[in-house]
């Protein structure tokens, strides 16, 4: 990989390849440039107590997908950071929350925004559950709810996805298909 020299943005991307090995790095604003260069990402979606899922709506000044419903904090590792630290560090600037996160699968996407920018990503899913109070950064999140899991299904289905984030979408519904157990066991 490709040494992340002193200095450098600390908002760079790492480059992977279809295995997550590191192959260097890049800025945000490039990754994300055209359609898009394979990086590393994640995605947390965090729920109650009473089993409901946490969405957020992207704030209006996000140069991809500005205004759609997404998972409760989506971002990338900077540099050299772990994805578990990059995960905890962005539910406290996203969320001024914090809580314990499950691995669940990872996969790779690309999905086009429009003909100047994409999303091409290999990202991590984690599940997590807080009963905290939500502190959202308006520099990130317009707006924000709890939603139960079959309502969140019935929505998805009626717009068919004209409001919701693509990755999202594959992440929800590999979650409601193989993995409502692991949700079911953050319940109290």
């Amino acid at each position: 990989m490709v040494e992340l020299h002193e200095g450098l943005d600390p908002d760079v991307l790492i480059l992977v390849d279809e295995s997550d090995r590191g192959v260097g790095y890049l800025s945000k604003a490039q990754c994300h440039h055209g359609q898009g260069i394979l990086h590393r990402a994640f995605s947390l979606l965090i729920f109650n107590g009473s089993g409901e899922l946490l969405i957020q709506r992207r704030a209006a000044s996000k140069r991809l997908w500005p205004l759609y419903w997404s998972n409760s904090c989506c971002s990338h590792p900077r540099g050299a950071e772990s994805v578990d630290s990059a995960a905890q560090r962005r539910l406290q600037e996203e969320l001024g929350i914090g809580c314990e996160l499950k691995f669940l699968y990872k996969f790779q996407y690309q999905a086009q925004f429009d003909a100047t920018g994409a999303e091409n990503e290999l990202c991590s899913v984690f599940i997590g559950r807080s009963d905290e109070d939500i502190k959202v950064n308006r520099d990130e999140i317009a707006d924000w709810r709890w939603i139960s899991p079959e309502a969140l299904q019935a929505q998805m289905r009626a717009e068919a996805g004209r409001t919701f984030t693509p990755w999202f979408m594959l992440e929800w519904a590999r979650i409601w298909q193989d993995h409502r157990p692991a949700v079911r066991s953050l319940v109290i």
